[in-house]
């Protein structure tokens, strides 16, 4: 979705904020289930209008927000039951004290930017991680930013490190530039790169949320490629520890189809963990995440999808 007027944007974030808005965002299923309720059929407040992305009459907003969001063109006309309505074209989510812009839901457009439980569950383990880091941190690269949560949060907790936000969809890029400078984070670079290869030279953390399902629409934000998903992040991976300055991080947030007892994602890159690494840590964040996608095509022989986290420090 192109951005009318990204300022007015940043500015609508700084009003919301100013007004007390917060919204966390659940998952697709359950996002769909609380807005079948019939009363939830309009919104009634700005957590209805900006979170749960119900259309809305004119009076719910406050004036000074509905006019922002006018301006920022991210309202479009809305009829539903044969009423006149709106709609916000972006939701806004919470993590701590940032606020992030998204795209509305459901997320079906190719250049959807998306934003989710997984978000939380990636910004929670590295801001666990951020203690123990094998070198200080000057340049670094979130691949595949979306929303730019992960650039942000890694930016704010060092100010003068050069973050870049890299991403191949626009939309995502025009939403990190917004999100940055609404958070605060001056230091976040919006990049457009597939994997490293929009940044030159070595980089002394790399970080990535990327996707992980096999998605038959091969949507960019959902689809991590073959492998039961699982592609993209063998190729960050192997991307990372070539440029990674000795002692540099990886930090993957991701996805992995669990067969017959086997991480078959961590089967891939032991053998790269093992010969580029001093050392490596990885754990299930949670056992069992997007348990509906089992009844997908590809999926016949996974008995469950795990989310998981590794930590890899390049070697000498």
């Amino acid at each position: 979705m192109p951005l009318r007027s990204p300022s007015t944007l940043v500015e609508l974030g700084h009003a919301l904020r100013r007004a007390g808005y917060r919204f966390v965002t659940v998952t697709p299923a359950t996002h769909r289930r609380v807005n079948r309720r019939p009363e939830n059929a309009w919104a009634r407040d700005m957590r209805g209008v900006f979170g749960w992305s119900r259309p809305f009459r004119t009076g719910v907003l406050p004036p000074d927000i509905e006019d922002l969001a006018r301006r920022a063109g991210v309202l479009a006309p809305h009829e539903q039951d044969g009423q006149p309505g709106w709609r916000a074209l972006v939701r806004a989510s919470s993590v701590g004290d940032c606020l992030y812009f998204h795209s509305a839901w459901p997320t079906d457009d190719e250049d959807a930017v998306f934003f989710g439980p997984d978000t939380y569950r990636y910004v929670a383990a590295l801001r666990r991680s951020l203690g123990r880091l094998g070198r200080p941190v000057q340049r670094a690269v979130d691949i595949g930013a979306g929303s730019g949560a992960g650039a942000i949060e890694l930016a704010l907790q060092f100010r003068t490190a050069t973050v870049y936000g890299a991403d191949i969809n626009d939309a995502a890029l025009a939403l990190v530039d917004v999100n940055a400078a609404l958070n605060g984070a001056a230091n976040v670079i919006p990049c457009r790169s597939d994997l490293l290869d929009g940044v030159d030279g070595h980089v002394d953390l790399v970080m990535s949320n990327p996707p992980y399902i096999l998605d038959e629409d091969e949507l960019a934000y959902r689809h991590g490629g073959g492998e039961h998903g699982a592609e993209l992040s063998i190729r960050i991976v192997r991307c990372a520890l070539e440029r990674l300055h000795a002692g540099g991080s990886l930090l993957l947030y991701t996805g992995s189809a669990i067969v017959d007892g086997q991480d078959r994602f961590l089967e891939a890159i032991r053998g790269d963990l093992d010969g580029r690494c001093s050392d490596w840590q990885y754990e299930e964040l949670d056992p069992d995440i997007f348990g509906g996608q089992l009844g997908c095509d590809g999926y016949e022989n996974v008995e469950r999808i795990a989310a998981v986290w590794l930590h890899a420090v390049k070697g000498a």
